[in-house]
């Protein structure tokens, strides 16, 4: 994993912070100066932290875990959808449904619903339901699509949120923080950094800033990926390895005890000859 340097951070303008009216002072840590009434993010403590935060996400990806994306903001929906599309995880770039995570078991009835709806249409039941039938049933797997589509294959809690804009995702980092569930994101001077895990003080405001960091993280993770899949195919070639030794032992005294037979009948025949 390659982290950006202090260069590509400052270019992608991931050091413009708000307003100074509008900071939190739980982000002076993070702060490095104003200017024009702007507060200045720390390039370099947004670099460290950056490394930490993909250091992590690659272990819960290597462990074979779920990390859901969440960003609902218009300058980071596509960006989300595509960099979580490209490592195979979950994400939300709609409104948060309420109790996603606190009330699991029924976001699941929902996605099942829409599985539903597929197999229906499969099977040739849909085509024997009345046109205003089919046509609610059509615009309610549409709404669904367009809700939950993005996390139809996560079948349990993910191991970790990533969050851009943690004031606006409130809802989302809240119930991650009530189970428990680890919170990565990117906080700008004007949110609060202490229900985050994992901060990482950035621009949550331009897509250019969002795309880089986004690029490490996911970056980070496929590394986590690969690294699980060599990992599985060692454990298997080793597994087949194991097997294979008790059948090479069980060959062997085989042959020795067939071996054994020979010389045995030998021996026996040269007895009754020399008897005659």
């Amino acid at each position: 994993m390659s982290t950006p340097n202090f260069d590509q951070l400052l270019e992608a303008g991931c050091h413009f912070g708000h307003m100074k009216r509008k900071w939190n002072p739980a982000m002076a840590p993070y702060i490095f100066m104003e200017r024009n009434g702007i507060h200045i993010i720390d390039l370099y403590k947004t670099q460290a932290k950056l490394e930490e935060a993909a250091a992590a996400l690659r272990n819960i990806a290597k462990g074979g875990k779920k990390i859901l994306f969440v960003a609902t903001k218009k300058q980071a929906k596509e960006i989300i959808a595509d960099k979580a599309q490209s490592v195979n995880m979950p994400y939300v770039i709609e409104r948060w449904p309420g109790g996603m995570l606190t009330n699991f078991p029924t976001i699941r009835k929902a996605v099942k619903k829409m599985t539903a709806i597929d197999k229906m249409t499969k099977d040739g039941t849909f085509d024997n339901l009345s046109k205003r039938e089919k046509l609610q049933i059509t615009r309610q797997r549409a709404k669904l699509e367009k809700n939950l589509g993005s996390i139809a294959d996560l079948n349990r809690l993910p191991s970790a949120l990533f969050v851009v804009d943690v004031c606006k995702e409130h809802i989302a980092v809240a119930e991650a923080n009530r189970l428990g569930i680890p919170v990565f994101a990117i906080v700008d001077t004007n949110s609060d950094p202490s229900n985050v895990d994992f901060v990482i003080p950035a621009n949550d405001d331009a897509s250019k800033s969002i795309d880089l960091i986004l690029s490490t993280v996911c970056e980070s993770i496929s590394e986590g990926l690969e690294e699980r899949k060599v990992e599985k195919a060692d454990e298997k070639a080793s597994a087949e390895n194991s097997d294979a030794a008790p059948r090479r032992e069980r060959r062997r005294v085989s042959r020795k005890g067939e071996g054994e037979a020979e010389v045995a009948e030998t021996e026996v025949a040269e007895v009754a000859e020399a008897a005659e």
